[in-house]
């Protein structure tokens, strides 16, 4: 797959180190600095829209579909918090996630992965020192498939940042929507409590188009995807990198988000094969 069909290098030149590639690199810094979230309009191509979108229609029936109730910090409940603390409050969440042994080395996803300017390029816009591509054979290019009715409630991530593509839309909903830094100087549970009730004036709307590059700083901006409606399904793709290398995930996290492990997760987190149950 030539990546050069892929990328708008034209508009983007993340393969030259021109003044253009600086300016651009400056831009994005300055905004995530403001708030923490970028997106790059129209960074695919309309042909590398068209080749990520099949790519995910030939794999979708892979995708591993899992549901459960989480709160905007991904932790158990505690009863010894006031009722109305948000870590008391928990929503229904939806993930549908085609891992990355799905797609092949010379498709359209992985070939703008292993993209070397590609990389570079996040790595400057991030401007981390700590910048590693995910090792885990399961998660380190991977498809987020939404169907109607799913979405993501309002949540802080745990990592960093994420670099995501928009592919494919629904035909409404799958709106992401985002609370910048209200989680920067202190925990805010006030301000959180207002966003997760619908009555905060921070939260800001976004409508990604497909083709469009998103980078975002999630830990301290709560943000969810409004449910999707409509039958046509929502795909966007997820980069992973991470600040240490060699990283794979837990078997049981792992075997959460894409319902199977392997050898691998097993061997690097220590656990015996003859003693998880898959």
């Amino acid at each position: 797959m030539d990546v050069t069909k892929l990328i708008n290098l034209s508009k983007y030149p993340i393969n030259k180190h021109n003044n253009k590639r600086h300016d651009l690199i400056q831009k994005i810094r300055t905004q995530l600095n403001l708030d923490g979230c970028v997106i790059i309009k129209s960074f695919l191509t309309p042909y590398g829209v068209k080749e990520i979108t099949n790519e995910a229609e030939g794999v979708v029936d892979k995708a591993h579909f899992s549901h459960n109730k989480t709160n905007a910090y991904f932790t158990k409940d505690d009863p010894t918090l006031d009722k109305n603390d948000p870590r008391r409050k928990f929503y229904d969440r939806s993930n549908a996630f085609i891992p990355a042994d799905n797609f092949m080395s010379k498709g359209a996803l992985r070939s703008i992965y292993n993209f070397k300017f590609f990389e570079d390029f996040i790595r400057d816009c991030i401007n981390e020192t700590k910048f590693y591509k995910y090792a885990d054979p399961l998660a380190d290019v991977i498809i987020n498939v939404a169907n109607e009715g799913n979405g993501f409630p309002w949540h802080f991530d745990t990592n960093n940042f994420t670099v995501t593509l928009a592919i494919q839309n629904a035909p409404s909903g799958g709106v992401f929507q985002y609370a910048p830094n209200i989680r920067k100087e202190s925990e805010n549970f006030e301000e959180v409590n207002k966003v997760l009730e619908g009555k905060s004036n921070k939260v800001v709307s976004l409508n990604l188009e497909p083709g469009d590059l998103q980078l975002f700083k999630g830990r301290y901006s709560l943000h969810r995807v409004s449910p999707i409606q409509g039958t046509i399904r929502r795909y966007v793709a997820i980069f992973s990198y991470v600040e240490e290398p060699n990283m794979v995930g837990s078997p049981v996290r792992t075997k959460q988000l894409y319902g199977k492990v392997l050898p691998i997760h097993i061997e690097r987190s220590g656990f015996r094969r003859d003693t998880f149950i898959d």
